[in-house]
């Protein structure tokens, strides 16, 4: 099993750009080309759906396609039925975007800084990334940043969320997973049009994961395979094994970068620290009996952004996995605490999430 959520295609909520780009030919928004990519690139997909039980039926699609399709959509009445997840149209459509990425992201920090710069939509909010349709738009957008001396990051998204404005479609590049994270990836998707909070990634991105990481567990458990079960223990162990050591290297290096030392000395450490994150890799693969599904992830350069990219994906899962003991394991009381939660104004919801917190992976 392929298990790099930190490495995966990351899902990416691409809403606030499609509203302010609808906006914005009304009310002069600036960057018009980036809120015209979004609604261009959405449009493409939005108009390209077909009815799965359609391509299903069709006796040339590929049996590996109909079958992945048919336990997509198993997953998609698991989700509404037993996590009381949006019961609409959404995941009962599918576009074949003949590309290995729906979106690319852009993630962004100051050289000396772990958290990521934001961009703000009028209608929307404020979000850690920046999506684009296009990969060489993405690129050259990082590319504008990296020059201006940001560290950057740009991650593939196999997903995206309309957060229920539409109804949004599977896509090839959410298919090609393997059975487990094919439920997975439907889950968090539908989790994102459960709750949304505005201004808040990290807290959005927490929520769908927990959801998706606690559904899949459910929905394994009625499924009663022991194989499934036992590969996906492993893939959490591993993915749990990861980021700690990504916890730990972002301590130390908001350790380095809170220090009074000179920029000179912090460049150093950090260099030092990702130099001793590789090495600590090499010791983690040793523990997985050589597993290497995490090497696309190293082999590209280290830096804040990559580090920042898996933190607010990750930051407050142990918090929404307390708040679910305390819901009673209860899927629509655990929704409803959620919302309250996020009801709270920023400070306030940031504590409140910090005392939740067992021991949070990525801070």
């Amino acid at each position: 099993m392929h298990d790099v959520r930190s490495t995966r295609s990351l899902s990416s909520p691409i809403l606030p750009a499609i509203v302010c780009g609808l906006s914005a030919l009304f009310s002069g928004c600036s960057t018009l080309s980036y809120y015209g990519q979004a609604v261009a690139g959405h449009w493409r997909v939005m108009s390209a759906r077909v009815p799965v039980q359609q391509v299903i039926d069709d006796p040339t699609t590929p049996e590996k396609t109909r079958a992945s399709l048919q336990r997509a959509q198993l997953a998609r009445q698991f989700a509404s039925v037993h996590m009381t997840l949006p019961d609409n149209a959404s995941y009962t459509s599918f576009v074949d975007l003949k590309r290995d990425a729906v979106t690319w992201n852009v993630i962004a920090t100051q050289p000396l800084s772990v958290e990521p710069e934001q961009w703000c939509f009028p209608v929307a909010g404020c979000l850690s990334y920046r999506g684009y349709f296009h990969r060489d738009e993405a690129q050259a957008y990082a590319d504008r940043l990296e020059a201006e001396g940001m560290d950057v990051a740009v991650t593939r998204a196999s997903a995206y969320s309309s957060l229920g404005w539409f109804d949004d479609p599977l896509l090839n590049t959410m298919i090609t997973r393997v059975e487990p994270l094919l439920a997975g990836v439907i889950f968090h998707e539908l989790a994102h049009q459960q709750l949304y909070v505005k201004d808040d990634s990290s807290f959005n991105e927490s929520f769908a994961t927990f959801v998706e990481r606690q559904g899949v567990r459910d929905w394994l458990l009625r499924k009663n395979s022991a194989d499934l079960q036992q590969r996906y223990d492993g893939y959490q162990a591993r993915q749990e094994d990861f980021l700690l050591m990504l916890s730990e290297l972002r301590a130390s290096l908001e350790a380095i970068y809170l220090s009074e030392k000179d920029v000179e000395y912090q460049l150093e450490a950090k260099a030092e620290a990702f130099a001793q994150l590789r090495h600590d890799y090499r010791h983690l693969k040793i523990k997985w009996a050589g597993y290497s599904g995490y090497d696309g992830w190293f082999e590209k350069p280290l830096n804040n952004a990559r580090v920042a990219g898996v933190s607010t994906y990750n930051r407050w899962v142990g918090a929404f996995a307390t708040l679910f003991a305390d819901s009673g394991e209860n899927y629509a009381r655990f929704y409803q605490l959620s919302a309250e939660l996020a009801a709270l104004p920023s400070a306030q919801r940031l504590r409140r999430l910090e005392e939740l917190s067992p021991v949070p992976l990525v801070e």
